[in-house]
């Protein structure tokens, strides 16, 4: 197969072709989404970053919370709305995130990942949750 001198300059560059791996370099402190149909996966990747505070977590958790709304009423969306309601209850006015409470979370998205697996909500607390160790 002859290659173009624009798909040449375009190697030359740091480019590639169709069928071939991208490779991607170093993301320090950088955010990138990866997707196909209907499908995206967001990365942030900081360097030094602080774990979240109460507050940030309790923001991630309503967000889950709102999130479950638009899911069909059923025993497990009921079980999981009570324990997310019980977490947001500990977590509202807190200075600090109390010992037990992130593995609570983790256990939480763990039993009901079928549930919660599609929303991005629950991706963005699992997130919050790996920064505060695990």
């Amino acid at each position: 197969m002859a290659i173009s001198g624009e798909q040449e300059q375009g190697r030359e560059r740091g480019g590639h072709d169709a069928g071939r791996p991208v490779r991607i370099g170093d993301v320090s402190g950088s955010s990138f989404s990866i997707g196909g149909t209907n499908v995206t996966n967001t990365v942030n990747h900081g360097v030094d970053e602080a774990p979240p505070g109460p507050g940030e977590l309790l923001d991630a958790v309503l967000d889950l919370r709102a999130a479950l709304v638009r899911l069909p009423r059923g025993a497990d969306r009921t079980a999981l709305d009570a324990e997310l309601d019980g977490v947001a209850a500990d977590l509202e006015d807190a200075d600090t995130i109390r010992p037990g409470l992130p593995a609570r979370l983790r256990a939480a998205l763990t039993r009901w990942a079928p549930l919660v697996e599609p929303l991005n909500a629950a991706t963005a607390l699992g997130a919050l949750l790996v920064s505060l160790g695990g």
